[in-house]
C-alpha cells in the first residue's frame, strides 16, 4: 500500500483550524494573513502572529540585532497589506539552552531600533528555554479607521495586478548568503544578502491603499503564490506577464548568466513586497499613493474569472516553475 500523501499547509489551516475561527467574523475564515477586530467606533484593529526559526527563516548565524528586526517586520509586512498602522507588538522568544545575555542585550538593541524607525512599542509575551533550534514569534497590532482594513478576497474580475518594489532580491539573496550564486558582483551580492536578511515593509505606502486596492498580500511565499493566494480567496484566477516583473539590476544580472533562477525569482519568497489587485479606474490614485510613499509600483498582470495562476512570457502560457516556498 502506497504511504498516506500528507497534507499541505493550506488544506491542514482549512480542514483542522478555519472551522475553530467559523464564528468569528474578523478571521476572514483563515482566508487571509490577517485577522480583524473592533477597537473602537471610529477604529479597528489589524492583528498578525508570524514566526521565524533558525535555519528556516534565517541563517543560523545570523546576527541577534538583523534577527529581531526580520522578525518584527515580516509581521509589519503583513500589517502594511492590510492597510493599517503600526501600534505595538508582543513577542515570544524560545531560547536555545546555551543562550547567553549578551545575546539577548543585542537582540533587544535591534528591537529598540526598529521600535523607533516604525513607531511600535512591545506590550508583552513570553520567554522559555527550548532543546531545539532559536525561534522568535511576534503578534504585531495595527490601526486603521472602521471598515477600511484590506484583505486577500475581495478582488474582482478585470482589476490589475499591480507589485511594489523589486521582485526576487530575496531568495536570490539567500543563495548569495550561501555562495551559489554566479556572475554577480561583490557589491550585487551584498545588496541582495541585505534584501533577504532585512526585509523593508511598505508601511508608508500600505496605510494610503485602503479606498484604492480592493485586495491585497504581502509577498512572502513567492509571487506566483501570494499573487494566487488573492485570486483563490477571491475566487478567480490571475495571469502574471514575466517580463513585466519588476527586478533589479543585480536580480538581472544574475538572470543573464543562469536563467533557471527564473524559478527562485517568481516562487523563492522573501521579498515581502506587496502584490495588489486595483480597479483600472484606481490607477492614477495608487501611482500618487506610490509617489508619496516614495515606494515604485508596477502593474503586472490581471485578475479574470476561473481559477488558479496563469504565468505568460513574451505573451504566450508558459508552465509554472514552483510556485512558491512551502513548510509542509
Amino acid at each position: 500500500m502506497a504511504p498516506r500523501r500528507r497534507i499541505g499547509e493550506f488544506e491542514l489551516i482549512a480542514r483542522y483550524f478555519a472551522p475553530l475561527a467559523r464564528d468569528f467574523p474578523g478571521a476572514g475564515g483563515l482566508k487571509s494573513d490577517n485577522a480583524v477586530f473592533s477597537a473602537d467606533p471610529r477604529r479597528d484593529l489589524v492583528v498578525k502572529t508570524d514566526m521565524v526559526v533558525s535555519g528556516v527563516h534565517f541563517l543560523p548565524d545570523e546576527r541577534p540585532q538583523t534577527i529581531a528586526a526580520k522578525a518584527l517586520r515580516v509581521c509589519l509586512s503583513d500589517l502594511a497589506a492590510g492597510g493599517a498602522t503600526p501600534h505595538a507588538y508582543q513577542l515570544a522568544l524560545a531560547l536555545p539552552s546555551d543562550w547567553k545575555e549578551s545575546w539577548i542585550a543585542a537582540f533587544a538593541r535591534g528591537l529598540a531600533v526598529d521600535q523607533r524607525r516604525y513607531g511600535v512599542s512591545l506590550s508583552g509575551g513570553d520567554t522559555v528555554v527550548t532543546p531545539g533550534p532559536l525561534s522568535v514569534s511576534i503578534t504585531a497590532f495595527g490601526k486603521v479607521a472602521r471598515g477600511r482594513a484590506m484583505r486577500r478576497d475581495r478582488a474582482r474580475a478585470g482589476d490589475e495586478l499591480w507589485v511594489t518594489g523589486t521582485i526576487g532580491d530575496g531568495a536570490l539573496g539567500l543563495l548569495a548568503a550561501r555562495g551559489r550564486l554566479k556572475g554577480i558582483t561583490p557589491r550585487q551580492g551584498a545588496m541582495l544578502e541585505g534584501r533577504y536578511r532585512l526585509p523593508q515593509p511598505r508601511c508608508a505606502l500600505g496605510v494610503r491603499l485602503p479606498g484604492i486596492a480592493t485586495a491585497s498580500a504581502d509577498v512572502s511565499d513567492g509571487l506566483l503564490a501570494d499573487a494566487g493566494h488573492v485570486a483563490d480567496a477571491s475566487g478567480l484566477a490571475v495571469v502574471v506577464e514575466r517580463e513585466a516583473i519588476p527586478l533589479s539590476a543585480a536580480a538581472r544580472t544574475a538572470l543573464t548568466v543562469e536563467s533557471k533562477l527564473w524559478a527562485a525569482v517568481l516562487g523563492g519568497g522573501d521579498d515581502y513586497e506587496l502584490v495588489l489587485a486595483v480597479p483600472r479606474r484606481k490607477r492614477a490614485a495608487l501611482r500618487a499613493a506610490a509617489d508619496a510613499s516614495g515606494i515604485d509600483v508596477t502593474r503586472i498582470g490581471h485578475f479574470t474569472h476561473g481559477a488558479g495562476v496563469q504565468l505568460m512570457i513574451d505573451g504566450r502560457a508558459a508552465p509554472l516553475p514552483r510556485k512558491g516556498y512551502v513548510h509542509f
